[in-house]
């Protein structure tokens, strides 16, 4: 009998690396197509609506002109386009932009796509990429979400096909030293990747509160991650009197089986505070006049101390779950390459060097081994290197009720670094639908839905639906393809893949 029992014990872990491999396949469809398409549409022949209008004053356009105009509330343009056959396309806004870096709104047929970025000093492309459009008439529109750009053409290409070894990402984390509980959690979101995309939710009350509550009310489902933030251990919010459980809800988390993820919004060292400014706005970069090149080039010394103290104040609260045997996706200095956190106002280098330096000192000097590093600066330029980063995070707020796919900015992640690591919707306003995801490509490896507003109507225990409408909620939340809390296997016995 104790033969028996052992021989199952052993067997059934190989049971499960097979099934998994039998699946490890990404579940979208392969796609072909016979005719190479090069469309071009001038966008003075656009039909325009509010202030958006013909121009010809600066140099580098082609045809007769330009559109400009592209300012605010009712201002857009709309190309009719006619396609040749079903399939992926992209959609280049050839166009510059007015003082730099832009994302305006795209539009299929009426339907949010999501935004595409101008980054141009002068005219040149601006893709967004993999949109599907069937045989036929369509109407592609694009309307301002900075607006401030000026559109030369629109031209449409075929899309390249996606390679499928981008889902076979690795699960051995960079720490080498990790926990069992952290190469589990990571050998599972790796065997899962390109085949399932996991539920999230941020929400500061923990897993059976608020929005995950809601969520919970209408579908019948809990997310199966945890998004919560380690803002309030802040030390110059904690001297405010700010305080947090959020470690408390992530222990919870984990006991009923759910996965956790922290972000932090770090509220500068009070030395750092704008004197007459917001104290609890301290992570903004128009709150702070603190300057992190100079700290991070030797210029500030007392600087670097105060952020590293601020580090070993958080590394605390982490121990803390590290004891409780919680294994953290942890997402520090988010969104650094939009410049609105202090941590990315002075540009990409001495972000990449407190980054190195943030992980060296949770890993090297605090011993943290239960963190899965989510790195989410948004951009190619800001990523700190491979041997600093497990997971790549995307951040998108598409505008409302837009449950497109998001696949443009799924490959731009993808392509950050080669061979390809895992990448998640670090955060999002609108859900996306499955369905689009799978036929798109861009099975994400999880979604975390930000809090407030995007699910609560008026922080009532009630869903909003400016954002995603309860129909689409109870559809994602039930969707095959969609991890929720009641689908994860047990975290805690899944075997570690090398």
């Amino acid at each position: 009998m104790e033969r028996s029992v052992d021989l199952l014990l052993w067997i059934i872990p190989v049971v499960v690396l097979l099934l998994v491999a039998l699946v490890a396949t990404p579940v979208f469809a392969s796609e072909s197509k016979s005719i190479s398409t090069q469309l071009v549409y001038p966008a003075e022949e656009a039909v325009r609506f509010g202030k958006v209008k013909v121009a010809a004053r600066t140099p580098g356009y082609t045809g007769t002109g330009y559109l400009e105009g592209f300012e605010g509330e009712g201002d857009r343009c709309e190309f009719a386009v006619t396609i040749p056959q079903d399939g992926f396309y992209d959609l280049n806004f050839v166009s510059t932009g007015l003082g730099g870096y832009k994302e305006n709104y795209v539009f299929l047929n009426g339907e949010g796509l999501g935004l595409v970025v101008t980054d141009n000093a002068t005219f040149g492309d601006a893709v967004l990429a993999r949109v599907y459009m069937t045989q036929g008439e369509h109407v592609v529109g694009l309307a301002p979400y900075w607006g401030w750009i000026l559109l030369d053409e629109l031209r449409i290409t075929d899309s390249a096909p996606i390679d499928p070894s981008i889902f076979d990402v690795p699960a051995t984390l960079i720490n080498p030293n990790a926990t069992d509980r952290a190469k589990r959690l990571m050998s599972y979101l790796a065997d899962s990747y390109g085949n399932v995309i996991l539920s999230g939710q941020y929400c500061d009350d923990g897993l059976l509160a608020k929005e995950c509550g809601v969520i919970y009310m209408a579908t019948g489902k809990r997310p199966a991650v945890l998004g919560l933030d380690m803002m309030d251990y802040s030390p110059s919010r904690v001297a405010r009197s700010a305080t947090s459980k959020a470690v408390e809800h992530a222990i919870k988390c984990d006991e009923l089986g759910g996965i956790v993820t922290f972000c932090w919004h770090w509220n500068a060292p009070t030395p750092y505070l704008k004197s007459g400014g917001t104290w609890y706005r301290g992570f903004y970069t128009e709150e702070t006049t603190i300057d992190l090149a100079r700290i991070m080039n030797g210029g500030d010394p007392e600087g670097y101390d105060l952020l590293m103290s601020d580090i070993d104040a958080i590394a605390l609260e982490l121990a803390r779950l590290q004891d409780a045997g919680v294994p953290v996706l942890w997402r520090p200095l988010h969104e650094a390459s939009g410049g609105w956190f202090w941590w990315g106002a002075r540009g990409a280098e001495p972000y990449k060097a407190l980054w190195i330096a943030m992980y060296d000192r949770l890993t090297n000097l605090h011993g943290l081994n239960n963190l899965i590093w989510l790195w989410n600066g948004q951009d190619a330029a800001w990523y700190p290197g491979d041997e600093y980063v497990d997971i790549i995070g995307e951040d998108i707020y598409s505008g409302e009720r837009v449950y497109a796919s998001q696949i443009d900015r799924f490959l731009k992640a993808v392509n950050y670094t080669t061979p390809p690591k895992m990448v998640v919707l670090s955060e999002n306003g609108s859900l996306i639908d499955p369905d689009l995801a799978l036929r798109d490509g861009a099975m994400w490896g999880f979604w975390a839905t930000w809090t407030g507003e995007f699910v609560l109507l008026s922080n009532l225990l009630k869903l909003s639906e400016k954002y995603t409408e309860t129909e689409m909620v109870h559809k994602v939340y039930n969707h095959e393809l969609v991890i929720t809390l009641d689908k994860l296997p047990d975290l805690k016995e899944y075997p570690i893949r090398d």
